[in-house]
């Protein structure tokens, strides 16, 4: 059991961690940038310290300021909440390189999630369904196009790195492929410094569903439920629902025993997300 805690994080999030470590006789640590030092989270830990200017980018994305913190206060674990350093691999890392427990995945875990086709690559060896497309960046806009003739029209084209719709581009005819490719690998460049774009079918009028699963470092895995977060806008959630009215208890079960799947071939730990994509039909198939 750890003794005391760091939150790489603020707001409503670390102030949940807080009261969940004090819950557990955990003594719990926050860190807040200028702006927030009169903060809720900062109030309610135990102890907290400054880490630099209001801009996100020197304190709470600062990982040397961080874990410098998580020193000087005896910290043994830093949950970094969700969002921030949360995904950030190189931050997974450096918590193991000096010695401090990150409460999530592994960097390695991380690195083989965060691009969308080395995901893909992974996942078919295991039997996890996909959306028909390719598993590596395209090359050309000929490979594009026979892709596309391949699993017909309409297609669409995915950033590898990305996210938020940014490096997104819907086809619908051949003859617009080839310029919305490049467009898309601008934005991708733009957006995440990487423009590898992979093509998939495009499945019209959508469901995306999402199962949460839970994992630990003994091989142990479960799934809990469904979210239908179908009601987006530019790409971004705007509400989540659960359970999802489309759900029925087969296709429950179904969808959690490959969430699983998912998360024990990627040697996942700590709690996840594993998206899919349905159509009106039910017929769903993982996502990322």
């Amino acid at each position: 059991m750890f003794k005391k805690i760091l939150i790489a994080n603020r707001g409503e999030i670390a102030v949940r961690i807080i009261r969940a470590c004090r819950e557990m006789g955990i003594a719990s640590v926050a860190v807040y940038s200028d702006v927030d030092r009169a903060a809720l989270h900062v109030r309610k830990a135990d102890e907290a310290y400054p880490i630099g200017p209001a801009a996100a980018a020197d304190s709470y994305l600062n990982i040397s300021k961080i874990l410098d913190v998580a020193q000087r206060s005896g910290a043994q674990a830093i949950h970094p909440g969700y969002g921030f350093l949360s995904e950030n691999a190189k931050f997974s890392q450096a918590c193991v390189d000096v010695g401090v427990k990150f409460i999530g995945p592994t960097a390695a875990s991380m690195d083989m999630m965060g691009s969308k086709t080395r995901a893909r690559q992974h996942m078919e060896k295991v039997g996890v369904p996909f959306v028909p497309g390719t598993s590596r960046g395209l090359e050309s806009g000929e490979e594009a196009q026979t892709v596309a003739a391949r699993i017909g029209y309409p297609v669409m084209l995915k950033a590898a790195a990305g996210g938020g719709g940014k490096g997104m581009r819907m086809v619908d005819q051949a003859e617009d492929l080839k310029s919305a490719l490049e467009s898309a690998r601008s934005e991708a460049q733009r957006s995440f410094g990487d423009n590898e774009i992979y093509l998939e079918k495009a499945i019209v009028s959508p469901r995306h569903i999402e199962m949460q699963v839970l994992a630990d470092e003994h091989g142990n895995c479960v799934w809990l439920g469904e979210r239908e977060c179908s009601i987006q806008r530019r790409h971004q959630k705007v509400l989540e629902e659960s359970p999802s009215p489309l759900v029925d208890p087969e296709m429950r079960q179904r969808m959690g025993e490959i969430a699983v799947r998912v998360a024990k071939a990627a040697n996942y730990t700590s709690a996840g997300t594993v998206e899919f994509l349905s159509d009106q039909e039910r017929n769903s198939t993982s996502w990322k």
